[in-house]
C-alpha cells in the first residue's frame, strides 16, 4: 500500500469496524506501518455521525454498539445513550414491570458491533422503532467472523434480530452500500472507472466495488477464497454474479515484484 502511494496513487482504507474512531484507526494503521492520513480512513462510525449531522439531527440516539460510535457522535455534538452491558435482572416479567423505561427524546436507533448485545437492548430498540419517525441505522451487516474452532457473530446478526422484531429495515451505512464513499465520488476525489477496490470479503468489499462502478480485486487472506468465487460463477443467480471480482490474488504482496 505504501508503494502505491509512492507511485502517486490515492489510497483510502475503508472499514466496517465501528468499534474505533477514525483517529484510533489511524493510530492502528500507523502502528502497522501504513503511511496514511486521517482523511484517508473511511469508517462506519465516522460516516454514521456525519450522516446524522448532515440531516440536522437534534434528538438523542439509542446506541447498540461501542465507544467508537459514541465518541464520533460526541465529536459532532449529538446526544446519545451509554454503551456497555445492560443485563436483565430476574425474569422477563420482573424486568418489564420494574426496570423497563423508554426515553421520550430518542430519535434514532443505531446498531453497530456490540459484545454486550442483550434482550433488554433489543426490546428497547424495537420499542423505539415502533415510532415510524424514529430513524433506524446500522453501521454494517457483516454476518460473522469465522475463527479457529468457533464463529463470532458479526454486526449483521444483531441488525437482523432487531429488523425482525421491529418489522423494519435498517439504513446501512457501511460496505457494500455506496453511502460510505459517495461524498468522495460526488466531489471528484474518486473517479470510479479509475478506482480499484481491494478486499477479502466479497459480499462487502467486492460488492461495494460493483455498486460504485469500481474495478475489484479479491485477496485470499481473509473471509472468501477462490473456491467461493468458482461456485458463484457457476450459479444462475445474478445477485451472486455481483460478488465476482475482476482479479484474484492469494495475497496483495504478490504484486510487489511487478511494481
Amino acid at each position: 500500500m505504501n508503494r502505491f502511494k509512492e507511485m502517486g496513487k490515492k489510497i483510502f482504507f475503508c472499514t466496517n469496524n465501528s468499534t474505533k474512531t477514525r483517529k484510533e484507526l489511524l493510530v492502528k494503521s500507523h502502528n502497522m506501518g501504513f503511511n496514511i492520513t486521517e482523511e484517508e480512513v473511511i469508517s462506519t462510525a465516522h460516516s454514521l455521525a456525519a450522516y446524522l449531522k448532515n440531516r440536522n439531527f437534534n434528538k438523542k440516539v439509542f446506541v447498540i454498539g461501542s465507544e467508537g460510535i459514541t465518541k464520533e457522535l460526541d465529536a459532532v455534538g449529538i446526544d446519545h445513550t451509554k454503551v456497555g452491558p445492560e443485563h436483565m435482572p430476574g425474569s422477563l416479567q420482573q424486568y418489564l414491570s420494574n426496570h423497563f423505561k423508554l426515553d421520550d427524546n430518542i430519535g434514532a436507533v443505531v446498531v453497530g458491533f456490540d459484545e454486550y448485545f442483550s434482550f433488554p437492548k433489543m426490546t428497547k430498540a424495537a420499542s423505539y422503532l415502533n415510532n415510524p419517525e424514529c430513524l433506524f441505522i446500522a453501521t454494517n451487516t457483516d454476518e460473522r467472523f469465522p475463527m479457529p474452532n468457533m464463529v463470532v457473530p458479526g454486526t449483521g446478526s444483531f441488525v437482523r434480530a432487531i429488523e425482525t422484531c421491529a418489522e423494519r429495515k435498517a439504513t446501512v451505512i457501511g460496505k457494500p452500500n455506496v453511502a460510505i464513499c459517495e461524498h468522495l465520488i460526488k466531489d471528484g476525489t474518486i473517479v470510479p472507472e479509475r478506482t480499484l477496490m481491494i478486499g477479502d470479503r466479497c459480499n462487502t468489499d467486492i460488492l461495494l466495488g460493483y455498486n460504485c462502478g469500481f474495478q475489484t480485486m479479491l485477496v485470499g487472506t481473509g473471509i472468501h477464497q477462490l473456491n467461493d468465487v468458482d461456485s458463484w460463477k457457476a450459479s444462475d443467480d445474478p445477485e451472486l454474479h455481483k460478488l465476482l471480482p475482476d482479479v484474484y490474488l492469494p495475497k496483495l504482496g504478490d504484486l510487489l515484484p511487478y511494481m
